[in-house]
């Protein structure tokens, strides 16, 4: 079989505005059979992007344009833009579910960024919380396998809940929800809790907190970020700086090995990771030939 690839024929220089002459077309020869344990794909689409594969946005750390300089990182960006009507010097107090997840350990990052006065993370475990409070800069964080989150709520956000920074769903979230202000505002961006279970999305809540949503007038709306594809360039280009500024911290949890594919994604789909999940398939980083 023949087909086509597009390959780097030289670069456009320092200063220079790429030309279509910088890339050229060569046919290769494919196996025609496919053996045990391999895959054959056909593309369907390529996209082109203004900020494709430029190391320098990431000082070389490839893996993060999977992570905080790529989806995740522009859901939570995107996310308290749109939904989380932050007002800087206002006193907000934000709380983030799944706080040491892909979004959450981001989401409370630039929701002080963006002007929130109190950012408090609800997480799994000890060394979580730890980890949101002395490295990640939330105010305060709660463990809720151990703790009493209503009870933790009130000492720890004394005026209430402006912005809810929503990944689990479920009891958190109803509880949340109860000690939110009048006119607040929850950033839906996932429902873990909820996924393996045979309900609707957005999930329902219970009725106590679907009162108070409705009394106080808590907005409660689906977040999708590939409906804000015009913010992205924007979107890296600021994650990119604040991370660049030490403004942005950034966690992975690296696995190694595509064969422990399965192990990492149950591992992310039941706390296990702090930060993005990620599965080194090969090690060979170097920058030298990008």
């Amino acid at each position: 079989m023949i087909v086509q690839r597009v390959i780097l024929n030289s670069r456009p220089g320092k200063n220079g505005n790429p030309v279509a002459e910088n890339f050229r077309v060569e046919e290769v020869h494919l196996p025609g059979n496919i053996n045990e344990g391999q895959v054959q794909a056909r593309t369907l689409y390529l996209s082109v992007d203004p900020y494709m594969v430029d190391p320098k946005l990431v000082d070389g750390h490839l893996s993060y344009f999977l992570g905080a300089i790529g989806m995740p990182g522009l859901t939570s960006l995107i996310g308290i833009q749109e939904k989380g009507h932050v007002t800087a010097g206002s006193n907000q107090t934000m709380v983030v579910s799944g706080a040491a997840g892909a979004c959450g350990s981001l989401a409370g990052q630039i929701g002080h960024l963006m002007g929130c006065s109190r950012v408090v993370g609800i997480c799994g475990t000890h060394e979580k919380c730890l980890l949101l409070t002395s490295e990640l800069g939330f105010d305060a964080a709660i463990n809720y396998k151990k703790e009493n989150v209503a009870e933790q709520l009130r000492e720890l956000c004394p005026a209430g809940v402006d912005i809810y920074f929503d990944n689990v769903g479920g009891d958190i979230s109803n509880t949340v929800i109860c000690q939110m202000n009048q006119n607040s505002h929850i950033i839906l961006c996932g429902q873990i809790s909820q996924y393996n279970k045979d309900v609707p999305y957005p999930p329902p809540l219970s009725p106590a907190a679907e009162a108070i949503q409705k009394e106080r007038n808590i907005t409660r709306e689906r977040f999708l970020v590939l409906n804000y594809k015009d913010k992205f360039e924007s979107g890296i280009l600021q994650l990119s700086q604040w991370f660049k500024e030490g403004k942005l911290k950034i966690k992975e949890t690296m696995i190694n090995g595509i064969e422990n594919m399965g192990a990492a994604f149950q591992s992310m789909m039941t706390g296990g990771n702090i930060g993005k999940q990620i599965v080194c398939i090969s090690e060979e980083t170097s920058l030298q030939s990008l």
